[in-house]
């Protein structure tokens, strides 16, 4: 009696090489991030000190890098080593891992719809928290001022948020230069004086010229932005 086996259905070359080719794009991509990570991390002595981690007062984006790196990594890996050997259990963990993201992503936004007033309300505690920070780690520094450009906003709900900053809060005890004042990033340019620098920074001109207008600039351009609360929601 001739014994029967049995045969599963073939994975096309074309789907196998192409899901591969992705996740190995993807794989090294959250190397990348991940490597990022851990080199700032290095770069600020976490590495050494891991209990600073949570030193920090505000948000470290070195997490964002750590964090994201660490999924693509892991999703990339079982992804590319699961098409290539066709290994079920890793594709099955593969899908369950994509799903289970989806999953978190659609109930986040259903949450944040249904406690929209809570969210606001923490929102406003986060970037107050931060604003606090400003000045304790170079990261959130960068972080902050990219938020309040690419946004055009400032501070939490208006610019006197800014006041929780030691370096920026309006008492007589405060000995800083930049008392009463904010960030750069809150400030609009003026177009008048933008045109003014294209034209001096153009070749041939007077340098002396040119530098002083650049710190003209920073001190005739105070005009202040709406709370970044409102703008990000």
């Amino acid at each position: 009696m001739s014994g029967k086996h049995y045969k599963g259905p073939e994975v096309s070359c074309c789907i196998k090489y192409f899901i591969f080719g992705f996740n190995v794009i993807f794989w090294f991509l959250g190397i990348a991030f991940l490597g990022i990570g851990l080199w700032a991390w290095n770069e600020k002595g976490v590495l050494s000190n891991i209990s600073s981690i949570t030193d920090l007062g505000g948000f470290d984006p070195v997490w964002l890098f750590v964090v994201v790196g660490g999924v693509m990594f892991i999703l990339g890996f079982a992804g590319c080593i699961g098409a290539l050997r066709e290994n079920t259990f890793l594709l099955k963990f593969f899908s369950v891992f994509l799903g289970i993201i989806f999953f978190l992503e659609l109930t986040a936004g259903v949450l944040a719809f249904v406690f929209k007033d809570w969210i606001k309300d923490q929102l406003y505690f986060f970037i107050n928290n931060n604003i606090r920070a400003y000045r304790d780690d170079i990261d959130l520094q960068n972080l902050i001022d990219f938020t309040q450009e690419y946004w055009q906003c400032c501070g939490a709900f208006q610019a006197d948020d800014w006041n929780l900053n030691i370096y920026f809060n309006c008492t007589d005890s405060n000995a800083s230069r930049e008392r009463c004042g904010v960030p750069f990033s809150c400030c609009t340019k003026d177009p008048a004086m933008s045109l003014i620098l294209n034209v001096a920074m153009m070749p041939g001109k007077n340098r002396k010229l040119t530098n002083r207008l650049l710190s003209t600039q920073k001190v005739a351009s105070p005009s202040l932005r709406n709370g970044c609360r409102k703008t990000l929601l």
